[in-house]
């Protein structure tokens, strides 16, 4: 609810990492791991904000932001293929009107 991430593994109750702050307060509504790429995972928060992490650029914050500015965004989830080296993987956006958006994301984010 304060836009805290944490990264847990299933062994200990203490997080392996943790981001204070990291939607600026926002809460997060919808997280996701890449399905193509093991160490990016995307967040949505109540400001229909998306933010995307990849942990093997940058452990510290996230590699890119991008609003949704036409309509509140309620959820996400992910779509792609993992068992295929292609790359695709798209985001697909539930919007307050009952829209759905499907977005694809670029493929330095998606691929293996």
């Amino acid at each position: 609810s304060d836009g805290s991430i944490r990264l847990h593994q299933m062994t200990s109750e203490y997080p392996v990492m943790q981001w204070n702050d990291s939607t600026k307060g926002q809460p997060i509504i919808a997280l996701q791991w890449a399905l193509t790429r093991p160490a990016v995972f995307f967040a949505l928060d109540a400001s229909s904000n998306i933010y995307i992490w990849d942990l093997l650029e940058n452990d510290l914050l996230p590699v890119a932001k991008q609003t949704i500015p036409s309509e509140k965004v309620v959820t996400m989830t992910l779509l792609g293929e993992p068992e295929k080296a292609n790359g695709l993987l798209g985001i697909v956006l539930a919007k307050e009107s009952g829209q759905i958006d499907i977005q694809y994301v670029k493929k330095k984010w998606a691929l293996p």
